[in-house]
This record gives C-alpha cells, sequence and structure tokens, in this order.
C-alpha cells in the first residue's frame, strides 16, 4: 500500500502564470521522501543524513506533467517503491489535487545508497531494505 502525504503549494512555487513552477516539483518529490522516513520508517532523515552520514542521492528523475497545481491547492502525494536493487532505490509518486480522482503528474526518481562522508555508492542496508518491502 503506498505511502500518503499532503503538500500545500505555496506562493513562492508559482510562477507568473500562477501555476506550479515546473522546478518546484523534485523539491516536493524529496519532501514526501523526507516524510515517509519519518512515518513509515521512523527515521528523521536530518539524523540519517548528517548523524549517520548515510544518503540516498537522486541519480534519476522523470515527471509527466497532466495538470497544473496552483497557488493554496493541496497536493495530495502517494509513494511507492518500484524496485529495489543491490545498492538502489526506485521510488514512484502520484501527485492528485486533495479529494480527487484525476492525476496532475506522475514522477519516477532513482535514488543511490551512499556513505555521505567518502561520497561512495553502499549496498542498501537492511533495515531499509525491509521497511521499503512492506510497500
Amino acid at each position: 500500500m503506498p505511502f500518503e502525504t499532503t503538500i500545500i503549494v505555496r506562493f513562492g512555487d508559482v510562477d507568473s502564470a500562477g501555476i506550479v513552477y515546473y522546478p518546484r516539483y523534485p523539491h516536493y518529490l524529496h519532501v514526501g521522501m523526507e516524510r515517509f522516513f519519518d512515518e513509515v520508517l521512523g527515521v528523521d532523515y536530518a539524523e540519517l543524513t548528517g548523524g549517520r552520514k548515510f544518503g540516498l542521492p537522486t541519480v534519476r528523475l522523470e515527471i509527466d506533467f497532466k495538470r497544473p497545481f496552483r497557488y493554496g491547492d493541496r497536493i495530495a502525494m502517494e509513494i511507492a517503491i518500484g524496485r529495489v536493487g543491490t545498492t538502489s532505490v526506485e521510488w514512484l509518486y502520484t501527485l492528485r489535487g486533495a479529494g480527487e480522482e484525476a492525476i496532475r503528474a506522475t514522477a519516477r526518481t532513482v535514488t543511490v545508497s551512499t556513505d555521505l562522508e567518502r561520497l561512495e555508492k553502499l549496498p542498501v542496508p537492511e533495515w531499509l531494505r525491509t521497511g521499503l518491502a512492506e510497500l
């Protein structure tokens, strides 16, 4: 079952046409991923990256835009896991307006398990692999 969270479109997220400026979407996806760690895995993402020096930098990003979001909209984001590889994780995102069935955007990211001190990839840790398997 996908993880669900809500993000509110802020004034600074929109362009002169009054719609979410497309570079904001990767930020929204990362906010959703951080919430996933906090709420599903019980891991503080700031502690993970700062204290443990473990990260999941994005190495691939795909977004398909279907309908825009505007200032004040509530984005209902679903996050699912596509595949967990040896060192990588595929994240799948579906974005709708809150309470809507119509999809406004879909996205896919691939992140790589990384030692942030040495900037070297690592095998996906077992605690993470187990937590992701539930999705």
